[in-house]
């Protein structure tokens, strides 16, 4: 397995690239693999050179895990992270990795990032949060009760 970074970037298995993209990856866990050719930086350079966007978004999911040995526990930590990736979005950064070392283990915490690769430059709505949108609620205080408006 690959030394693990900050920058490198994993692909879901079945994902869309541009015709005569070419990426050498690897596997890595549950439908995730990463990308050998070269980090987030060079990835975005390469997409948008094709015309398609590597959209980075959200904030990112922040897991721990445990190892014997540094990369054991980075790894550990990044299944757990790549796991809070929603299915709609088909690549992930390792944004952030920090690394404790105890007498007889090491604790690694990384944050990923989720992003999208795709052709428009319109990130679209799916419908499994379409069909759960609901208008936001607004809320009125009066006196000291609290009451949702209509």
């Amino acid at each position: 397995m690959r030394n693990i970074a900050e920058l490198t970037v994993l692909l879901r298995e079945r994902v869309a690239l541009p015709d005569h993209f070419k990426l050498v990856t690897e596997e890595f866990r549950e439908g995730w693999y990463f990308v050998r050719s070269g980090d987030a930086h060079w990835l975005d350079k390469k997409i948008r050179r094709c015309g398609w966007h590597f959209i980075r978004i959200a904030e990112g999911s922040l897991k721990s895990g445990v190892g014997p040995i540094p990369q054991e526990a980075i790894a550990s930590a990044l299944k757990l992270a790549l796991r809070c990736v929603s299915g709609r979005f088909n690549a992930a950064e390792v944004g952030h990795i920090e690394l404790k070392k105890y007498p007889w283990f090491v604790l690694a915490t990384v944050r990923v990032y989720p992003y999208q690769i795709q052709k428009s430059a319109i990130l679209s709505v799916s419908d499994e949060s379409a069909s759960s949108w609901m208008p936001p609620v607004q809320v009125v205080i009066t006196g000291n009760q609290v009451a949702p408006e209509v």
